[in-house]
């Protein structure tokens, strides 16, 4: 006597039965994304010259930025401070204990 083993025909039958099933956003009538990243782009800037080329920040930390850089590549890193904080659950359930420095 023949015993199917109906498990990999049943997956077989499945697979091939969502072969006819296509994108739903590739139907007719179906609205599709055309320029909209850049027509929301030139309704942001303000000033049309700026989608060519931007302008920088004149309140940025570019100095500063810029030596943390070199200090990285040239293995200089400054330390960190060193930050004291209080014990996650402080002394009995009174709460309020508060960082002490």
């Amino acid at each position: 006597m023949r015993r199917w083993r109906s498990g990999p025909l049943l997956a077989v039958l499945l697979v091939a039965g969502c072969a006819g099933l296509s994108d739903p956003f590739e139907r007719p009538g179906t609205w599709t994304v055309r320029g909209v990243n850049e027509s929301n782009l030139r309704a942001m800037i303000v000033n049309p010259a700026d989608l060519e080329r931007g302008e920088g920040d004149p309140r940025g930390r570019a100095r500063q930025a810029a030596g943390a850089i070199e200090r990285l590549e040239d293995d200089a890193v400054k330390p960190l401070p060193e930050v004291r904080t209080s014990p996650a659950f402080g002394r009995g359930a009174s709460g309020g204990g508060g960082a002490q420095n």
